[in-house]
């Protein structure tokens, strides 16, 4: 495995604990004759006292580099893994707050980990991305996210009915307030909440989960990872929102044919051999605890 001589700082400058943190990390850097490159949004930042350092102005800029390193929580996280698209560069998660799915570090354990990523010491998990194709008033547009789509009626209090073929088989129409297809990084996001299974994950399997539907037989339903999952909207005369990831939304025609494939790319995590992903769960979900 080569050395890195070079990463990057993905962060929320929105967090105090990311500008507390972050000198540390140039300061090992520096230590380790590393060159750090930052974004432009944290270099921009009116907090930013180290402006000399390179920008990170493209993507393809991201996949020059050893690794990145991502200071925030999962949302954070999800914005990096979309800006990557096929560039391979591993992704190192710091979770800054309370704890999270995707990061696999703490500030706690910041520095063993940085230097176990320094020696080589660490595997690849690879995560699987999905890709929403739709057309608007005759434009294609291209969606890539991380964790999950949301098909909503958004501010409508009308429920959705959304038809679903899977590899041009009809499944059903599902009515109900929306509908989520998620990744199995997502399974433990909104789909979770909405009542869909915890996926482990590597596994290559999508998850189709509806929100609140009208009937108790509507259940979500996993399927192949290589599958394509058509939807559109034959009782819609309103606007229909898809949202990304939670933090990007679009506005559908009642007649768009939304088709929903996964990526011929897959992000790279940056995993330990000691690290214990059901513990993580275990932990955010309060199993084991009294009334749990």
């Amino acid at each position: 495995m080569k050395l890195p001589k070079s990463f990057g700082i993905w962060g929320n400058t929105e967090k105090d604990s990311f500008w507390e943190t972050y000198p540390k990390i140039l300061s090992w850097a520096d230590k380790n004759d590393l060159k750090v490159h930052f974004t432009t949004r944290i270099l921009n930042h009116e907090k930013c006292i180290h402006t000399a350092y390179p920008a990170i102005e493209s993507k393809e800029q991201i996949g020059l580099l050893d690794f990145m390193v991502v200071l925030g929580g999962d949302g954070t996280f999800l914005s990096l893994a979309r800006a990557m698209e096929h560039h391979e560069t591993p992704i190192l998660g710091i979770h800054l707050g309370d704890l999270g799915f995707l990061a696999k570090a703490t500030k706690k354990d910041l520095f063993t980990r940085l230097n176990q990523v320094l020696l080589g010491d660490y595997i690849l998990e690879k995560r699987i991305l999905v890709k929403a194709s739709f057309n608007n008033n005759g434009e294609i547009f291209h969606h890539i996210g991380f964790n999950d789509f949301v098909i909503s009626n958004g501010e409508s209090r009308r429920m959705l009915t959304a038809k679903v073929k899977v590899n041009g088989h009809w499944v059903g129409n599902y009515k109900a307030d929306g509908l989520i297809v998620s990744t199995p990084t997502g399974s433990t996001a909104y789909s979770l909440s909405a009542g869909g299974p915890i996926l482990a994950p590597t596994v290559d399997s999508l998850v189709i989960t509806p929100i609140s539907p009208h009937s108790l037989t509507s259940r979500p339903l996993v399927v192949p990872a290589d599958s394509i999952i058509e939807v559109t909207f034959p009782e819609n005369n309103k606007t229909i929102l898809l949202i990304v990831d939670g933090q990007i939304q679009e506005s559908l025609n009642p007649s768009s044919i939304v088709e929903i494939t996964k990526t011929d790319f897959k992000i790279n995590l940056i995993d330990f051999k000691d690290y214990d992903y059901y513990k993580t769960l275990r932990t955010k979900m309060g199993w084991g605890r009294r009334g749990g």
